[in-house]
């Protein structure tokens, strides 16, 4: 009796699945979760009393200060208050996710390079999307609430370097803070360890000499990126150097994630 076999199948694995999976997880929590939505809440209550007031004191009072340098100082607050609970959100990628990750990594198939790299991808991904869609929407504000009658001195090449070297940086703290989240033991020794690494760099750049960046060196110099007068070198080279920098916090978290016990 003639035996009659079944078509072939062929099965293609997609190794990238498990990596695509916790990516997409990752951005869906992020989204929910209630640090996110406070940060965004906090961001446009704070950004929007601010523009009422100072527009009313610039209609009342006259041109007190120009467009640009509203802007700027709007930048600066959104940088310094979005900077505590970005650093939640970056410290907690991995770190926070302490108790479940022997069970994602040991029983789903999920090796620790891909598990890093999505949470690292994702959180980046998510947290300087948002703040450059804030950035260009206090942008955009500060031009139609602050112009003169004749013209606002605010150049659209220079908002746009402006929010890529402010996101270019914040990319640079939240890769620090996943890999320093995934190498310490618990989520509040995490933040504490970054805090202090922050803390440090910042006060360690503000000694350097030019050209060297520091936080109160780009903040006064913030007014006259807006306004148009930039270096394109120096930005190119701080974006360039963030780019590196974000890249030795994925490679030194990449590491040291895969030789920690899960």
């Amino acid at each position: 009796m003639d035996m009659t076999t079944g078509p072939t199948v062929n099965l293609r694995i997609n190794r990238f699945l498990p990596y695509w999976a916790v990516l997409q997880t990752d951005l869906r929590q992020t989204m929910r979760g209630w640090v996110f939505r406070l940060w965004i809440a906090m961001t446009v209550i704070a950004a929007g009393g601010m523009l009422l007031y100072r527009a009313g004191l610039h209609t009342e009072a006259g041109m007190v200060q120009s467009a640009a340098a509203q802007c700027a100082d709007l930048f600066r607050i959104l940088t310094i208050g979005s900077l505590a609970l970005v650093v939640v959100l970056a410290v907690t990628g991995v770190g926070g996710e302490r108790g479940t990750l022997a069970d994602s990594v040991l029983s789903r198939g999920i090796s620790r390079h891909q598990y890093f790299l999505a949470k690292w991808h994702s959180r980046v991904s998510m947290l300087v999307l948002t703040f450059a869609a804030l950035a260009t929407a206090i942008l955009l504000a500060s031009y139609f609430f602050f112009k003169s009658d004749s013209q606002s001195d605010l150049s659209f090449s220079g908002g746009v370097m402006a929010i890529l070297s402010i996101t270019a940086v914040l990319a640079v703290i939240v890769s620090w803070g996943i890999t320093i989240g995934a190498l310490t033991h618990g989520t509040v020794m995490g933040i504490t360890v970054f805090w202090l690494i922050l803390y440090g760099a910042g006060f360690a750049l503000s000694w350097l000499p030019e050209p060297w960046p520091s936080p109160d060196r780009e903040f006064t110099r913030l007014k006259f990126v807006l306004q148009g007068h930039y270096n394109v070198g120096m930005i190119g080279d701080l974006i360039l150097g963030s780019i590196g920098l974000s890249a030795l916090a994925g490679a030194v978290g990449l590491v040291g994630f895969s030789r920690r016990d899960v």
